[in-house]
């Protein structure tokens, strides 16, 4: 009865604290974690500032794994280029040590009751008067509370009544120590929680049922295993995101690799480095060691990045060549906690990429109207074609991707903007038609051999730049908020080129009137008209920017 009494309490206060550490960081990501996502794809212009962002947000969210998670994500996308990845890698794996630090500190200084049953009473009752990020706010307190309620768990499994027998199979020799590596390899991975089973390791050395060097052979076991979602993450991903997730791997590897190597003298430096020395609180000491290993590790490496990115590179070989004429958008389940953030940024990026394609669409008829030669529909005719397909399937991709998106566990305001994106996708599609549409127009003026004034063609070209610096406009401000007098702004165009439109008809009317060519006057209301409708895209996705 004893054993099986054992057995319920381990995982008990395993489950208490598993599940804390799950709360706590859904808390802080869903509260913060969209703003996180998004620094992380752009707070990383160099070496030093992708460090700090990697190490900043990874000791907010708690989890070097969601950070690497999204790293290799970002890479995968375009969001992020691999040098840039390599940094925040360095500073996930440094963050990743607050931690054992908090539960060091915290978990074994006080009488736990006496604070955590009321700190979780008061994140329970916050969570039933306060809403929206409030609310994750008190789940992360309520985590919080249980992370030290799962620890008081395991110390009271983790005595030297109740499991004394486990000192008597430790050694000291190289067998034991490898033991204890594999061991901390193969739960981690298992945990997918580099920081439970250090949570796990600092409890079991507190209660002295396993010694020091054991401990530390664990740990540094610990960070090998938590490569794990790195390396899952980077399934079905581009060549480059895997190269990312090598290199996280290969940090840890090295670190590993030179700790086991000197480990007696790695030891030493850390009990050297530890307030207390040999004396110190073993607690302290194990926080210690993680962090001087990710220091060191992070020391030898930050100067070998382009190296490390080489190697990654004769590793893993360059992707395929695949046709451009085909677009793919797959929607992969991630192993982060709270993707939702990161697939919508992931369609933003294929949004912003959608109006790039369109805005490259639109160029050619500007060209056309100042060429007009058999040479534009030679170079222009087919890639005109070849464009307006390739964004009528981005069209199709993406809406079929944010309607998944649709099915995550979204708040309303991720709901609004999704829906919001799907008609900016709705808008660009036909933006690309009324551009392919106006394009074709011009081959068949030429082809037809159509005669216009020299003036009346060059009337065209204000109208044609007016068009092309609202669609600027647009492309610059995709995906972003823009204010009221940005939308003035807009509505200043849009008038503008339906001012143009007018004038422009009402000549070619008169030249009708006096005896032009009907087919050739017709088509170039055509080319006003469908260049009039590429503004009326732009002002409707104006509108709908306002409102991100």
């Amino acid at each position: 009865m004893n054993i099986v009494k054992l057995i319920l309490e381990l995982i008990g206060g395993l489950g208490f604290l598993l599940y804390g550490m799950k709360l706590m960081s859904d808390g802080v990501q869903k509260s913060a974690g969209e703003r996180l996502q998004r620094a992380l794809s752009v707070l990383t212009g160099n070496r030093f500032m992708s460090l700090l962002t990697g190490l900043f947000i990874t000791m907010i969210i708690q989890s070097s794994g969601a950070t690497t998670v999204m790293v290799v994500t970002f890479v995968n996308v375009g969001l992020m280029t691999l040098s840039q990845s390599v940094g925040v890698i360095f500073g996930a794996n440094i963050g990743t040590t607050i931690t054992s630090w908090i539960v060091s500190i915290f978990g074994f200084n006080f009488k736990i009751s006496t604070f955590v049953i009321p700190l979780f009473g008061f994140g329970y009752l916050f969570s039933i008067f306060k809403k929206g990020r409030w609310k994750n706010i008190s789940e992360a307190i309520m985590g919080f509370a249980m992370l030290f309620l799962g620890i008081s768990g395991l110390s009271s499994v983790f005595t030297y009544e109740n499991l004394g027998w486990l000192l008597k199979i430790q050694g000291t020799g190289p067998l034991a120590i490898l033991l204890g590596f594999l061991i901390g390899i193969i739960i981690t991975a298992l945990l997918h929680s580099s920081s439970a089973f250090s949570a796990i390791v600092i409890t079991m050395a507190y209660n002295k049922l396993v010694s020091w060097e054991l401990a530390a052979a664990m740990t540094l076991g610990s960070n090998l295993g938590s490569t794990i979602d790195a390396v899952l993450a980077s399934i079905k991903t581009n060549a480059d995101a895997k190269r990312s997730a090598s290199i996280h791997v290969m940090f840890n590897v090295f670190g590993t690799f030179f700790a086991l190597l000197f480990f007696e003298q790695f030891l030493n430096l850390v009990v050297l480095l530890t307030p207390g020395g040999v004396n110190s609180n073993i607690a302290i000491r194990i926080s210690m060691l993680h962090t001087v290993f990710k220091m060191l590790s992070t020391l030898a490496l930050f100067p070998l990045q382009s190296l490390l990115v080489a190697l990654s590179k004769k590793i893993i070989k360059d992707d395929k060549e695949s046709t451009s004429s085909t677009y793919r958008l797959e929607f992969t389940e991630l192993v982060t906690k709270d993707s939702a953030a990161i697939h919508i940024i992931q369609a933003e990026k294929a949004i912003a990429d959608m109006t790039d394609v369109v805005t490259d669409m639109f160029d050619k008829i500007q060209i056309g109207i100042m060429k007009r030669d058999r040479k534009f529909i030679e170079e222009y005719e087919e890639a005109s074609e070849r464009a307006e397909n390739y964004v009528d399937q981005m069209h199709e991709q993406i809406t079929r991707y944010l309607i998944k998106c649709e099915s995550l566990q979204l708040t309303e305001k991720q709901l609004n903007h999704v829906s919001n994106m799907i008609q900016i996708v709705d808008e660009l599609e036909n933006m690309s038609d009324s551009c392919y549409a106006t394009v074709m127009l011009i081959v068949r003026s030429i082809q037809k051999k159509m005669k216009f004034q020299q003036d009346d063609m060059e009337r065209l070209l204000p109208y044609i730049e007016l068009a092309r610096q609202f669609l600027q406009f647009i492309r610059i401000n995709i995906n972003k908020h823009i204010t009221p007098e940005k939308l003035e702004l807009a509505r200043e165009l849009e008038d503008g080129i339906d001012a143009f439109r007018k004038d422009l008809k009402k000549v070619a009317r008169k030249r009708l009137e006096s005896g032009a060519d009907v087919k050739s006057e017709l088509l170039y209301i055509d080319l006003v008209r469908t260049i009039e409708h590429i503004g009326d895209n732009c002002f409707n996705i104006s509108e709908v920017l306002v409102n991100i």
